[in-house]
């Protein structure tokens, strides 16, 4: 009797191990995909279309205030949820370019219809007139760019 009840509990470890493992494997592929080819995203800078790859940096806060020369993406939604608009971009290689990004989201005032912006110089120049409202977020991206069009 004994021997059928070890062999019944190592059953039940060998399934419940399988059952974790199938679930870990799940939630990590499930993760990784925002960090592969589903990242891919088109966005604008000065006027033209580009394709970013991009990840969120985990617990990024401190990062803006350590490094001067992180590049800012201008985004009407939170860049992990679906964007009304194509985000856009201040720097690509080249051109100061640095592989994290600081987070702004673009919020249009009352009276403003809201509506595509094409260059970092369009969104200055509406925040300046009072079109938009930029907000700062605490969210650091990298980012790196795999094509032009």
């Amino acid at each position: 009797m004994q021997g059928i009840r070890v062999s019944s509990r190592i059953g039940a470890i060998l399934v419940t191990g399988i059952v974790v493992v199938a679930l870990s494997g799940s939630a990590a592929l499930a993760a990784g995909g925002t960090n592969g080819a589903g990242s891919k995203r088109p966005v604008f800078y000065e006027g033209k279309l580009v394709t970013v790859n991009m990840f969120e940096v985990p617990a990024s806060e401190s990062l803006l205030g350590k490094n001067p020369g992180i590049n800012t993406i201008y985004a009407s939604n939170d860049l992990d949820e679906p964007q009304d608009f194509n985000s856009v971009i201040d720097a690509i290689p080249g051109d100061a370019f640095n592989p994290l990004w600081h987070q702004v989201l673009i919020v249009f005032n009352q009276g403003f219809v809201p509506h595509q912006f094409v260059s970092e110089d369009e969104v200055l120049a509406a925040a300046a007139a009072g079109e938009i409202t930029l907000v700062s977020t605490p969210e650091v991206y990298r980012c790196s760019v795999v094509s032009s069009h």
